[in-house]
């Protein structure tokens, strides 16, 4: 199991949302970058980039950030946030991200979806999905997609998706514990390759996740966590 830092930034700074809401965060850094050197430094191979302005405004309004980050840092970087068309995903991938997170245009675009893994691959190419009670939430999660998270997974798998974010909203940033059932639940009736997102607050909560690794749960995001210390990145990357 991968055990993925996140780097959301917002207004150019590194910052943490309670359940996505821009208007409750909090700021750790005014330096994106410096934060994900801080990352690598404990051992992590691959860090999770939002874009959280993007997100909400439909655009990337974060890339000297971003650009930053990339120029400071060895490690693979994915980014989610405001990609909504094939010049935005050429742009991250031309910039040295590694691959991109389409999550609102998967909902409201899906021929974009399938698209992109036909010109990059899907290594390149994964959906970001957003849920509250199964329900995906798209526009940085500000509006009801309509669609049965796992319904929408399905459709994905169908346009060559491999792999998705699976990030239950209810438990983002609230140091709650991840939703193990339903995370499981995702990954066994979709068949694809699955990354954890939201609550992760523990320790205990990496072995929980480790016991679903076979079903293809093979890795974890973890922000206000090891934002707030309340376990140690390097350790996690241990048990992991």
């Amino acid at each position: 199991m991968i055990i993925i830092p996140a780097v959301d930034i917002k207004d150019g700074k590194c910052v943490r949302l309670l359940q996505g809401r821009m208007e409750d965060e909090t700021v750790y850094s005014d330096t994106p970058w410096k934060m994900a050197l801080r990352w690598q430094e404990a051992g992590a191979r691959l860090l999770h980039i939002v874009d959280l302005n993007g997100a909400f405004e439909g655009f990337g309004v974060n890339d000297d950030a971003v650009r930053a980050i990339v120029e400071h840092v060895d490690m693979d970087a994915e980014l989610g946030g405001g990609i909504r068309d094939m010049a935005r995903i050429d742009t991250l991938l031309d910039m040295g991200i590694s691959r991109v997170i389409l999550g609102t245009v998967a909902v409201e675009n899906p021929g974009l979806v399938k698209a992109a893994i036909y010109k990059y691959g899907p290594e390149k190419i994964v959906v970001g999905i957003d849920a509250t009670n199964g329900i995906a939430k798209t526009r940085g999660w500000a509006e009801d997609g309509g669609r049965p998270a796992v319904e929408l997974g399905l459709d994905m798998k169908k346009l060559g998706v491999t792999r998705i974010i699976y990030t239950d909203i209810s438990r983002d940033g609230m140091l709650t514990g991840p939703n193990i059932a339903e995370t499981e639940r995702m990954a066994r009736e979709t068949g694809l390759k699955l990354v954890a997102s939201g609550g992760v607050s523990s320790l205990d909560d990496i072995w929980a996740l480790k016991s679903i690794e076979k079903y293809g749960v093979d890795s974890v995001i973890t922000g206000k966590a090891i934002y707030e210390g309340k376990f140690d990145l390097r350790e996690a990357i241990e048990i992991a």
